[in-house]
């Protein structure tokens, strides 16, 4: 096993962390590391545009996306415009079932019906070329900020944001929805904070939402990202807003022991369970709402509907388990019920694929004239290329990632879905391979889980996209004992046991004893993938093992 020191070079040259970099990863500073946000294309004519929309007392739209990243990044703007006393704002957000992603035309035109002056979109808009030239046709000026790579035409709007757009040179690229939020903020109260008597400083309470928006929409925690989901997390711990509260409450997690896993996995799918469920706007005033009473009431309906989003998932995965066992076995899953809820089908189709290892499509309309869907891959597999290669008329719409997707399609189209997604499949001639194999940063043993190498580890976090948890090997490790656990016995504790006879436990949630290639029987031994994390059960510190696989 190497030493302390050695061992943390082998981790930051495994994420690709130079010496020079080391310390500027390992330490991230709020005022050295942050980039001046001027940098950022067009960012003082945005600041000038909403500084005189602000003296003109015109009427604002914040127009966000109804996901992880563009609800915080709405807060944000909400936080701001409320700091310096503005009133004449209000908040937009699409429902996701009823008007879908995106800047709608029935939205701009009732913002021109009642005297909206200025849209300032988050996390949407690069594409929106009609729309935009809509409103700034009939005197609705238009700042679209989005993230998302842009087209080769852009809207004709009175200002865009966005690090990837071509002649921008702003430092660090791939900053989210609400990053670019954070980033405005910072920006107007630089240059007109002392006019609105704002204190030197003042955004960096808007870090949780910038750090909350940064970890849960899965950009890389590099550079700049590592500043904001660090020090987000600090501002998160110290838990200033009485909606998290309450959430962190009814999820019992302690804020001073908060990890970014806390954010991803438990406090991510209750804020997208409101635009799956319910409305998005149950999201935004969970997070933005002060006065505690109310916020109590908002984060019980959250739990509440976050309770029938898990329900309905595994209802319908009981359905497709049950009719994919009786079809032959195909290169692409296409399956749906025009039942299914559709804010769900994301989730179902990731499911799906994990445990199926195929691209696949799941569609559902829930009793409305279109059927929409989700489509989700593995590997290699380019899901925007399949269905660019579909014949025309196929889908209704489509668009995405080359992981993930939606999709809508005519009731009387979705039977040929299947086969003619296989046909195109054939013809690109992709393999279904399994995406790339688990980083394993070093070889060690059981010994070797010490507080002491949990301090190495831990400077590393926050971890993400381009930072994954540092994974260890484990070799012919000896089971001294297995069990499940859990209200449904659906997870897994095992205990290994070193040559020194010294006694390690390491879990796995929603796994059981037959989730593994190998009998897991005490006295046998195994090779054992897994992570150094802290268990705070019941009060006591432990240090133990995340399982990742048992090989």
């Amino acid at each position: 096993m190497p030493n302390a020191e050695e061992l943390l070079d082998i981790l930051l040259k495994n994420r690709g962390i130079t010496p020079e970099q080391k310390e500027r990863f390992l330490n991230p500073s709020y005022e050295e590391h942050l980039y001046d946000p001027f940098l950022m294309k067009n960012m003082e004519r945005v600041v000038v545009r909403i500084f005189e929309a602000v003296e003109a007392k015109e009427k604002i739209v914040v127009y966000s996306d109804y996901d992880c990243d563009g609800i915080p990044a709405a807060v944000i703007m909400h936080d701001f415009f409320t700091k310096i006393g503005y009133k004449n704002f209000y908040i937009y957000i699409p429902d996701r079932h009823d008007e879908g992603y995106g800047l709608h035309m029935d939205a701009i035109e009732e913002f021109i019906k009642t005297d909206v002056k200025l849209i300032i979109t988050f996390d949407l808009g690069i594409t929106a070329i009609a729309e935009v030239a809509e409103a700034e046709a009939n005197g609705v000026n238009v700042i679209v900020t989005d993230h998302h790579l842009p087209h080769e035409h852009m809207p004709q709007a009175y200002a865009i944001l966005n690090p990837k757009q071509i002649g921008c040179e702003y430092p660090d690229k791939m900053l989210c929805g609400a990053g670019i939020a954070f980033k405005l903020v910072q920006a107007l109260v630089s240059k007109y904070g002392e006019y609105w008597n704002i204190s030197k400083g003042w955004e960096k309470w808007s870090l949780d939402m910038a750090g909350l928006a940064t970890l849960a929409d899965q950009v890389p925690l590099l550079d700049e990202n590592r500043v904001l989901a660090y020090y987000g997390l600090k501002v998160l711990q110290k838990n200033r807003r009485p909606g998290l509260q309450e959430l962190w409450k009814k999820m019992d997690i302690k804020t001073e022991n908060l990890v970014e896993e806390d954010v991803t996995f438990m406090l991510a799918p209750r804020l997208n369970a409101a635009s799956r469920m319910d409305s998005p706007m149950r999201s935004f005033e969970v997070l933005s709402e002060m006065d505690p009473a109310a916020a109590r009431v908002l984060a019980e309906h959250l739990e509440k509907i976050n309770k029938e989003r898990k329900s309905n998932v595994a209802q319908i995965m009981k359905e497709v388990k049950h009719s994919l066992s009786e079809r032959e076995d195909k290169t692409i899953i296409v399956i749906g019920n025009p039942k299914w809820r559709v804010g769900v089908l994301g989730l179902v189709a990731s499911k799906i694929v994990e445990e199926y290892k195929r691209p696949t499509f799941v569609w559902g309309s829930e009793g409305s004239d279109t059927i929409r869907g989700s489509c989700r891959s593995i590997g290699g597999v380019n899901l925007v290329e399949l269905m660019t290669g579909l014949p025309e008329g196929s889908l209704l719409e489509f668009g995405g990632h080359v992981g993930a997707g939606g999709f809508s399609v005519a009731h009387d189209e979705v039977h040929f879905l299947e086969e003619r997604l296989i046909a195109v499949h054939s013809e690109l001639k992709i393999e279904n391979t399994e995406t790339e194999e688990q980083q394993i940063d070093a070889t060690i043993t059981l010994d070797d889980v010490t507080e002491k190498n949990f301090k190495v580890v831990e400077m590393l976090a926050p971890y993400g996209m381009a930072n994954p948890k540092p994974t260890f090997l484990f070799k012919n490790v000896k089971i001294a004992e297995v069990k499940e656990f859990g209200k449904e016995k659906n997870h897994l504790e095992i205990v290994f046991q070193s040559e020194k006879r010294k006694l390690v436990k390491s879990i796995a949630f929603f796994k059981t004893r037959e989730s593994y290639n190998r009998p897991l029987v005490a006295g046998e031994s195994v090779d054992l993938v897994a992570t150094f994390e802290k268990s705070f059960f019941a009060g006591r510190t432990t240090l133990r093992l995340r399982i990742v696989d048992i090989l």
